[in-house]
Order: C-alpha cells, then structure tokens, then sequence
C-alpha cells in the first residue's frame, strides 16, 4: 500500500455480536444482548430446525431436466473469481458437459481476473466470448459525481444478467450457470435477484436509494430509457424472450473454497488477484468505490450481508468474516479507478 496514500478509515459502528451486520438504523439494530434484528428473524423462522440442505443428487437431476437440443449444455458466466472459475471447471470436467463460458467487462474489469479466465479456458478447452461494451459508463460516472447513495453495484447486476439472458437466449442454452455462494443465495427467486433481495431488511434502504436514483435517472437520459428498474423486470423481459433456468454448483456441492482453490490453481494456474475486496475474493476495479461509497452512505456493503448469512449456515466462522471484509485498500485505489471516467463528458 503506498504510504503516500493514507488508509480509508471510516466511523466505528456497533456490530452484532453473531453475524458481521453493523447497526444501521432504521434498517438493522441490536437489541440489549448486542444480537441484531436479521439474527433475532433468522432463529424465530428456523425455530430451531436445521436449514434444508440441498445434495449433488439435486442438481443432477436439475442437469437432467435442463438438457439442451443444441450445442452448449450451459452459459457459464466467468468473472475470473475462484467461485466462478470452479463453476466451469465443475460443468466441463464433473459433469461432463459442453459450457460456453461468457465474460462481461464494462470497461473496469481486472488484468488478473482477465488473465484467470483466459487460462481456463484455454486449459479446458471450452468457447468463450468475451462482451466488452462502455454502455454502462455514463450511468456509474453519474451515481459517482452526484454523491448519490445508489449501489454502483446493483444496477451493474442489472445490467449484465440482461445480457447474459440475452447471450443464453441467442444460442438457445437452456441453463446459466454463476459461481454464485450459499451466503449470495440458495434457491431460485432469491437467486434470480444476485442475492440483493430488495425485501430484505439488509437492502431496503439500499434499494429505495438506488430506485430512486434509477427512476430519474433513466427518465432524464434518453440513452437508458429501456433500462430495466429491478431484477425482477430482467426476469420478466427474459422470460418473453427466452426461459432459462440460473442454478450454481457451490449450492450443492460439499466442497469448500479452500479445496478447489487448490484445484484450480494446480490445473488452470489460477492466482489470487494482487488486491481485491473482500479478501480472498476477485472484483472489478469498480467495486472499490463502491464498497467505499456503500460504508460511507450505510456502514456495511452487500458482502456483509452474504457473510452474515454464511455466519448463522455456520458455512464461516465471525472471525473469518470480520478479517476478510477489513477495508484493504486506501485512497490511491479509489483515485486510480476514477481516471477511468476522465473520457466522461461533464464528470469533474
């Protein structure tokens, strides 16, 4: 870290003493033993009860049931991550079948992420398009600009599983496939919105600052007129067009991170990006800005969320989570990325 650049540091916030989730009022808050209201939710609807636990013999028969008449089996939607990376090498090597492995990068996309998916898919030996497009750049250099609240994050998740139904529809593939955690989501509708449930109490206030900004934005900008408001409207235009069906292996399998790391990196020279948040994860130079932008305006970020989930699954100990959502980059990071928006008109 360049010393020159001074770490980010933001205003202490209560924590929950289970999960990771800060108090964040009126949204999140702790009760007198220290134990938020997500937590206090979670043990009333589970009442004890173990969480249904999903089998590999389940997404078989998903396999099964989703065959395809034409020549890829599925889309697999690679981010260069280790999540998504294993989901291709389970789909070609596992299972036997023919994916066609498909990245999209809207202009902030990491050398070392770009550099994982290229040898995995020359090591397997699988097709691979690569969608690379700017469209997306005016919207982000507003939220940016503005100081606005919306989640850089969510309407990006909007954007690119519209074009990912789009690329399963155009070669007629009847299954997407993400690398997408049991702490990201665990069944089809929650799924289906990337694991932001918009009502959930975690991203209320999240989502009515990112609808808000979506719903004057896209009015006021004939560029983005068509652009879809909520997760929920990708899968309704998606439907009209083409029906596929969004599953992740990671929801079945019993493998942890750890153990196909491991694989990956001795089969397809996979490598940990050289800065990436959270730790041990693979982002877009993006995300930095908006992680900060998410801690500043709400004191947590979506990754808090999927780890306090991951947390009560007990899938990861409160002290992992705590050590890997440490902020672990500076003001350098932050300013290096902005110069990707220089060539916007207007952004200052």
């Amino acid at each position: 870290m360049d010393a020159s650049n001074p770490k980010i540091e933001l205003g202490p916030r209560a924590v929950c003493q289970r999960c990771v989730l800060p108090e964040s009022k009126p949204d999140i808050w702790l009760d007198g033993a220290g134990i938020c209201n997500i937590c206090r939710d979670f043990d009333k609807q589970n009442n004890g009860h173990e969480q249904v636990k999903f089998l590999e013999s389940d997404f078989i028969k998903i396999l099964n049931q989703n065959k395809s008449k034409g020549k890829y089996d599925c889309l697999i939607m690679c981010s260069g991550g280790k999540d998504s990376t294993a989901a291709l090498y389970y789909m070609k090597k596992r299972y036997k079948l023919n994916p066609l492995a498909f990245t999209f990068d809207h202009g902030f996309e990491t050398e070392d992420a770009l550099e994982n998916i290229r040898n995995a898919v020359d090591i397997l030996g699988v097709d691979f398009i690569l969608f690379k497009s700017d469209f997306m750049k005016e919207m982000f250099a507003q939220i940016v600009r503005t100081g606005s609240k919306a989640v850089l994050c969510h309407p990006c998740s909007i954007w690119y599983m519209g074009v990912t139904f789009d690329m399963a529809a155009r070669f007629d593939i009847p299954m997407i496939v993400a690398g997408w955690t049991k702490g990201q989501a665990t069944h089809q509708p929650l799924m289906s919105r990337c694991g932001c449930n918009a009502h959930q109490a975690e991203f209320v206030s999240m989502s009515k600052a990112t609808q808000a900004f979506l719903d004057q934005y896209t009015q006021e900008n004939p560029k983005y007129k068509d652009f879809p408001r909520s997760m929920e409207e990708v899968l309704t235009l998606a439907k009209k067009r083409h029906k596929a069906m969004v599953v992740s292996p990671h929801w079945f399998l019993p493998m942890d991170a750890g153990v196909y790391v491991e694989i990956l990196k001795k089969e397809l020279k996979w490598k940990f990006p050289r800065l990436s948040y959270p730790g041990l994860s693979t982002n877009c130079y993006l995300n930095f800005i908006s992680v900060h932008n998410s801690m500043k305006h709400f004191g947590y970020t979506h990754y808090h969320v999927e780890m306090s989930k991951m947390v009560r699954a007990s899938l990861l100990s409160r002290q992992e989570a705590l050590k890997l959502l440490e902020i672990n980059f500076d003001h350098g990071v932050l300013q290096h990325v902005m110069q990707k928006f220089d060539s916007v008109k207007g952004l200052k």
